[in-house]
């Protein structure tokens, strides 16, 4: 089998190497950081010794596996490599200046590929004398157990190119979704208002943390509510998605910031990896009870859901992805207990449009206008499905 090259040893770039050596891909993780591949080392011997644990692999398969993980911090290994994955820090220039090391190493015929979650695969092939072999390849945490990866060319791909490398993830047992380059793709991009429009309906004073994650988690079906998701995934993490995403659309409202996560990021209080975060996970703290108003769990339900469809909606209308794509990149990169647009349909396109309408009217925001596409349909009766 050809040889997979993953640049950068982290949690994703380790696990990413998991997934394309379990494929039985001999693979390649290169750092510079001699630390960082120890760590990669025994992250992967940590999680296949679950899996063993659990009777879901061999010993032999588990010792098989890891035999095909090589670590060097020489970026000349790639030289045989047929794909090769970075996963480094979320920095357009430092990911311009890896491609640009990497395509003087690697074979003309060689896919270099981004897993950035947001940042332009477009910007990152710039300088590359081969730009069209470059397109975003975007795995979710943690890669050995996500499904989904989403696919995204870069306005110079080539279309052998993607194609190739769809049927090497699809290869891996991977679910594919394509979309555009622009920020956030599908999944960082419609997701921002579930952390948001949550952080908003706080600030508004009209719940509280651990009110706001008992609706959308007991009444709407979500598996974490907002804050105890942002403090899952880091708001140091959470918070530089959101920025990025904001800046890149030019500072459109939808994906403004707030200043509440922005001052627990300034604090380090980055959530569960810090002990501290929207909640307390120290030692002896006792976690806030929500309030169990219905009433009040429903507004903050419609609220939250009207935008997320909104979101999902824009997606499809200015062509980012398919209406397919969408909403298998929601249930299956952030498990959504529903596809968004299917949702919409459910509940009512003309309920959405209502909803957004009142917004915008109480606000006289930007960041509550309808999708046109949603008004069209609601004009004409028509649904997604």
């Amino acid at each position: 089998m050809d040889t997979i090259g993953i640049l950068g040893a982290g949690a994703m770039g380790s696990g990413i190497a998991q997934v394309a050596a379990a494929a039985g891909h001999n693979v390649i993780i290169c750092d510079n950081l001699t630390i960082a591949l120890a760590k990669a080392g025994k992250g992967i011997q940590s999680s296949l010794k679950m899996l063993v644990d659990k009777g879901r692999m061999t010993d032999s398969d588990a010792y098989s596996l890891n035999s095909r993980i090589k670590f060097t911090d020489h970026m000349s290994e790639f030289r045989k490599c047929s794909l090769v994955i970075e996963a480094i820090v979320e920095e357009v220039e430092q990911k311009q200046i890896a491609f640009k090391s990497m395509e003087a190493i690697v074979d003309v015929g060689t896919i270099l590929a981004s897993n950035t979650s947001s940042l332009s695969i477009s910007a990152m092939g710039a300088y590359l004398r081969h730009p069209e072999r470059l397109l975003g390849v975007h795995f979710f945490n943690p890669a050995p157990l996500m499904r989904l990866v989403e696919i995204i060319p870069a306005l110079q791909t080539d279309q052998d190119v993607l194609d190739r490398a769809r049927n090497i993830v699809e290869g891996w047992g991977k679910t594919v979704v394509l979309a555009k380059d622009t920020p956030g793709f599908i999944v960082n991009r419609v997701a921002r208002p579930y952390y948001g429009e949550a952080l908003r309906i706080y600030e508004e004073g009209i719940a509280d943390f651990a009110t706001i994650d008992w609706a959308m988690r007991d009444m709407a079906g979500f598996r974490m509510g907002p804050f105890e998701l942002m403090d899952f995934i880091g708001n140091d993490v959470n918070y530089s998605v959101t920025e990025i995403v904001f800046e890149n659309f030019y500072y459109d409202p939808r994906y403004r910031p707030s200043f509440t996560q922005k001052r627990l990021v300034d604090a380090h209080f980055f959530g569960k990896k810090t002990k501290r975060g929207f909640y307390d996970y120290r030692e002896g703290a006792v976690m806030p009870e929500p309030t169990k108003n219905e009433d009040l769990g429903r507004t903050i339900v419609s609220r939250i859901l009207a935008m997320l469809i909104n979101e999902a909606a824009d997606v499809c209308y200015l062509k980012v992805a398919s209406r397919d794509d969408i909403d298998m990149a929601m249930t299956q990169g952030v498990n959504y207990p529903q596809g968004l647009l299917a949702w919409a349909d459910k509940i009512g396109i003309e309920k959405i449009v209502e909803k957004m309408d009142a917004l915008h009217d109480e606000y006289l925001e930007d960041r509550y206008r309808c999708c046109p596409m949603l008004r069209k349909m609601m004009r004409e009766g028509r649904t997604f499905y």
